[in-house]
């Protein structure tokens, strides 16, 4: 494959999941290809047991400056369904995810790191929701995932102007939970997904669906931790003053 062809490239080490953005000649912007590829590559690392936490991230000194507006010509709603798939795929990825974030995350670039769990960002970096520029409609489900991130009143100034905001008001709104300083964003993700990746994943995952609004898993969840040994296995690394060992799932 050609290096500077518009891709995703995955990589697995260590327990995490990192998926890098890569289309260098337009600010890793998402073509088709790309959105298509997204939910596919999502699947097979979903079904890595290996993997604990997912890190989506851009090449270089950018995130993602949202879709190359070039194709929308062919038609912009496809492009949204295009989208929209992927960010649902990233939403119910089962892992806890964590954008990090440098330089532009603009329109699809946001949209993504929305559907993230997490979102850390260096000093410098831009947020911005664009579709008022270009006269397309936000969809519903981006929309609710804004809100639910930032508020009515921040997600209607991002919709409504399509204005850029620094990392300063994108930690104060909760668009951003950590801005680190220039220099210092791979080894605050590197610190912080190792800890992720050394928690119970069985606690993750129940709170990453109850997080979502689930209300109807309870029950299930009760029954996964009965039989997980991952809360014998906590309480005794406790008492015992020792590094946990957990297992959820087996095999």
């Amino acid at each position: 494959m050609d290096r500077t062809e518009p891709r995703l490239i995955p990589a697995v080490e260590h327990g995490v999941a990192t998926v890098v953005i890569a289309n260098p000649a337009k600010r890793n912007a998402m073509t088709p290809a790309m959105w298509r590829s997204l939910p596919e590559l999502l699947e097979g690392l979903a079904a890595d047991p290996s993997v604990r936490v997912l890190v989506l991230t851009g090449a270089g000194d950018t995130f993602c400056a949202g879709a190359d507006i070039s194709t929308l010509r062919a038609g912009a709603d496809t492009a949204q369904d295009l989208a929209v798939a992927a960010e649902e795929a990233l939403a119910a990825f089962p892992r806890p995810t964590l954008a990090a974030v440098r330089g532009y995350c603009v329109g699809g670039g946001s949209q993504l790191a929305a559907a993230c769990d997490l979102r850390f960002a260096e000093e410098g970096a831009s947020f911005g929701v664009t579709p008022a520029k270009l006269g397309i409609v936000y969809p519903s489900s981006s929309t609710r995932r804004l809100v639910s991130l930032v508020g009515p009143a921040t997600a209607k100034h991002l919709l409504f102007s399509g204005e850029l905001i620094g990392t300063e008001r994108a930690l104060r709104t909760g668009l951003a939970d950590e801005v680190l300083p220039a220099g210092g964003l791979d080894k605050r993700v590197e610190e912080y997904v190792r800890v992720l990746a050394s928690r119970s994943l069985l606690t993750q995952a129940a709170a990453k669906e109850f997080a979502a609004g689930r209300t109807d898993r309870d029950a299930h969840w009760a029954g996964e931790a009965r039989g997980s040994g991952d809360t014998a296995e906590g309480v005794t690394a406790f008492l015992e003053r020792r590094t946990p060992r957990f297992t959820y799932p087996a095999g």
